[in-house]
């Protein structure tokens, strides 16, 4: 991973990759909340981490391998909503991040599925709002 800890979280946050983003994604602690997970792997996508995106896959819907498109740019994310009822091992996030690959800017709208699962959150899968 190449990105300087006193930069600007990729996720749009706010605070340092340092201390955003960045400690989930060198595995030096979990995410508190599946919200802070997909920040994080918008993130890891940002900085091209794929060994984040695969560690923070559920197991039964992880690909066996991920290949990043290196000529993609991530250029922002906005979360729409979080929803956790307490003490549930379930969550949704519904983000639209927006990329940009040989001058085309993307836009993806996603419902996310996370589970818990050990006391550590998991991306399951998601719905792609094809609009």
């Amino acid at each position: 991973m190449v990105i300087d800890e006193a930069a600007a979280c990729p996720c749009g946050s706010g605070s340092a990759f340092g201390a955003c983003c960045g400690p989930v994604i060198g595995g030096e602690r979990p995410a508190r909340s599946a919200e802070e997970l997909m920040r994080s792997r918008y993130s890891a996508f940002a900085v091209g981490e794929a060994g984040h995106l695969l560690a923070s896959w559920a197991q039964e819907t992880r690909p066996r391998r991920l290949v990043l498109d290196g000529g993609e740019r991530w250029l922002r994310l906005r979360v729409l909503g979080a929803s956790h009822a307490p003490g549930s091992d379930t969550a949704l996030v519904e983000f639209v991040a927006v990329s940009e690959r040989a001058g085309v800017r993307s836009r993806l709208h996603e419902l996310s599925r996370f589970v818990r699962r050990g006391g550590r959150w998991f991306y399951l899968d998601g719905g792609i709002d094809p609009s």
